[in-house]
């Protein structure tokens, strides 16, 4: 069709080269992240930002799906690269701009760059990944089909995701305060990351809300007492400066 329109022998309709499927990456828990939403018109262009799960995690891998469900596994996986050479930091400090480029033939340049060094990968591949009329219709009937279970899945990683990230967060204040907390208190943020953890163990079998209510609770704790960490330290620091004035 678009061969047609271009030559000038289509008259009356113009018809638009649109993406069949949904393309996107994997992102962290197994998520199909969609960058791309099926029947996008094309050319288009469209990046994100994401970061890194782990600290001092150098190198990130894209792994480049298509299709219509929630998971990433139950996607078609077009290609993978990966991008080399991060600066190792906290997790989610890095910042990798991914970029999905589609032609006007259906090409798809999808690129990896961190912001930090200006270090880039890229891959590039048919929009269509080789899938005929029926195997496209069919993977969208899928998703259809299994919407309900495949939300349930996505909302339980969603809620995991969630938790390492505030358990991670807590551990790490809890370790630079630490000279400026209670003991007692510091304990019982412990028992809290204990039972977060114990949740996040069987997560495959946790309900998500149990999850968010535990992390909840251990987020809320971990504010109160962050809070009066500071305030102690802008306290001694007041008081310091306060002494060294009067002499």
């Amino acid at each position: 069709v678009q061969g047609g329109v271009l030559a000038g022998d289509v008259t009356d309709v113009l018809l638009l080269d649109v993406t069949p499927l949904s393309l996107g990456i994997e992102t962290l828990g197994g998520v199909f992240t969609r960058l791309i939403s099926r029947n996008t018109t094309i050319p288009t262009k469209k990046s994100q930002v994401f970061s890194t799960a782990a600290d001092g995690q150098t190198q990130v891998e894209i792994k480049v799906h298509q299709g219509e469900r929630e998971m990433a596994s139950d996607n078609k996986l077009l290609g993978q690269f990966t991008l080399v050479g991060i600066p190792p930091a906290p997790r989610g400090v890095p910042q990798i701009e991914v970029t999905f480029d589609i032609d006007a033939n259906g090409i798809v340049h999808v690129s990896a760059r961190d912001k930090g060094t200006g270090k880039e990968q890229q891959i590039v591949i048919q929009s269509s990944g080789g899938l005929s009329k029926d195997e496209i219709e069919n993977m969208v009937r899928n998703a259809e089909q299994y919407a309900a279970q495949d939300k349930v899945k996505k909302d339980r990683v969603e809620a995991v995701n969630q938790a390492e990230g505030i358990v991670h967060d807590t551990e790490s204040k809890m370790d630079e305060f630490k000279d400026q907390l209670p003991s007692d208190e510091c304990d019982k943020l412990r028992e809290q990351i204990a039972s977060v953890r114990e949740l996040l163990a069987k997560k495959d079998d946790s309900d998500p809300e149990e999850i968010r209510k535990v992390t909840g609770n251990l987020q809320q704790a971990s504010l109160k007492l962050f809070e009066m960490a500071y305030k102690k330290m802008a306290a001694e620091r007041e008081g310091s400066s306060g002494s060294s004035g009067s002499k």
